[in-house]
């Protein structure tokens, strides 16, 4: 494949081996840019190559540190709007502050809208990201929003994994419609969890609606794991009910806290998860799969102008 003429990816840093394996897929050389703290904390971003006109991709995840990776993003765009790129597209594989998505008490802030505010108002033009927490976020946008699913990859490892009858367990009521379509997919069962969220990052699961789990392969689809408490408690009630093997595909892999902890002790036999952060903890449980290659492959397809709708 040829080095695409005009088009430009820069990485800030929050995950920059998973900016140089799209760069690699794309056979595209890496954007030379600058970025670097002041001895206030203040950032510094200045691109090194001349982007004008350019079809300019700018990629940032939401990893620790949260704040200091959303201003870098937010000065990187600013800077690429100063230096006249044609166009700006904010790849953000894991977008920040998804889960604040609304309202849930009184007094709250709706934090996932301000960053769209804030995206917009800095420059950019288009905003791709991966499987965000709710589908509402893309009503936050006026600009072009491409929130990818990574369900054709899971999919793909599911069937391989499933052994004799198989049923997919929503961890979740608001997980319901999303596995109701994987169920139906893979032409087999379908579970509900009943949890109930106590408070910030914690939940019990209670019971389990709809089909039997009883010596059959259980497959639990969600888009985050965050301190793991939830998916733990899911796994012990599904193996508790007589279920065979439990595999989680989770698009977005946090563990945060003494998540690893909880997860070599739980009854969870794998967990799949994503690059769109790090991965740099260590455990036999948790298998990762690049979404590297999907990311370049939507890359091209916009940088061409065609369907991204029409390429999955």
């Amino acid at each position: 494949m040829k080095q695409l003429s005009e088009l430009k990816l820069f990485f800030g840093s929050s995950n920059p081996s998973f900016g140089k394996d799209v760069c690699k897929n794309l056979n595209l050389e890496e954007g030379k840019i600058e970025i670097k703290k002041f001895a206030s904390g203040e950032t510094y971003v200045r691109f090194l190559e001349n982007i004008r006109a350019c079809d300019v991709f700018l990629l940032q995840t939401a990893v620790e540190p949260i704040n200091d990776n959303l201003m870098e993003l937010l000065i990187m765009i600013d800077a690429a709007k100063r230096a006249s790129a044609g166009r700006i597209t904010v790849v953000m594989p894991f977008f920040f502050y998804a889960r604040q998505d609304r309202k849930a008490a009184s007094r709250e802030p709706i934090s996932a809208k301000l960053i769209a505010d804030l995206l917009q108002r800095a420059g950019a033009n288009r905003i791709l990201t991966l499987e965000v927490h709710s589908d509402q976020i893309q009503g936050f946008f006026d600009i072009p929003f491409d929130n990818l699913a990574p369900k054709k990859i899971f999919i793909e490892k599911a069937k391989e994994l499933c052994e004799g009858e198989c049923v997919v367990v929503a961890p979740d009521a608001g997980a319901a419609k999303k596995s109701t379509k994987i169920s139906k997919t893979l032409n087999c069962g379908l579970a509900i969890i009943n949890k109930v969220r106590t408070k910030h990052n914690e939940a019990s699961a209670n019971n389990i609606i709809g089909d039997e789990v009883n010596e059959k392969t259980c497959l639990i689809f969600d888009d985050i794991i965050d301190t793991g408490g939830s998916l733990c408690e899911a796994a012990s009630l599904v193996k508790a009910e007589g279920g065979k093997k439990v595999y989680a595909f989770i698009t977005h892999g946090l563990f945060n806290g003494n998540a690893i902890e909880k997860i070599n002790k739980s009854e969870i036999d794998i967990i799949f998860t994503t690059d769109t952060v790090p991965q740099n903890k260590k455990c036999e449980k948790i298998k990762v799969i690049s979404v590297a290659n999907y990311f370049s492959e939507v890359i091209k397809t916009i940088h061409e102008n065609e369907s991204v709708s029409a390429l999955f």
